[in-house]
């Protein structure tokens, strides 16, 4: 994770500062494919039940850390992280926990989670290995709009 999160004129909040009952999603914040899934669960999550953090960040750092992961490591890994309390979710479970929780008809894709987790998150790596080169890559993480930016970390 080499990539920084340009500096704000705001303080960084820390990890003690998220709400125990948010849901936080880390994403790759230079990844194009990325960024579009943030926009897509912010469009679909009127009730604003997600923060979003990118893993480069020192924050998601910490949330992982309290959490007993390793930044960088392959568990801590991927296109999109969900910490949703003390647990952190990845892969397509991570989707699927993301997408039940968003307004319908989205809601319903998490009837997947039936599908064996080897077999959804075959798939996923498939998707995650190929973003780059398929979506591209950003040379620094995305900032958040004034609007939104209550919702980033």
């Amino acid at each position: 994770m080499t990539a920084t999160i340009p500096s704000a004129s705001r303080a960084t909040p820390t990890a003690s500062a998220v709400p125990p009952a948010s849901a936080v999603v880390l994403f790759d914040g230079v990844c194009n494919f990325c960024n579009g899934a943030v926009n897509f669960i912010i469009d679909r999550d009127p009730r604003a039940q997600f923060r979003f953090a990118a893993l480069q960040s020192d924050i998601a750092a910490e949330l992982l850390k309290q959490r007993g992961l390793v930044p960088d490591s392959s568990e801590s890994s991927g296109t999109i992280l969900l910490v949703e309390g003390d647990r952190v979710y990845h892969h397509s479970t991570a989707g699927l926990r993301i997408a039940r929780r968003l307004r319908f008809p989205w809601m319903l894709s998490y009837a997947f989670i039936a599908v064996p987790r080897p077999l959804r998150d075959l798939v996923y790596r498939f998707i995650a290995r190929n973003r780059y080169r398929w979506f591209g890559k950003s040379d620094a993480c995305r900032l958040p709009t004034p609007e939104l930016r209550g919702r980033f970390l």
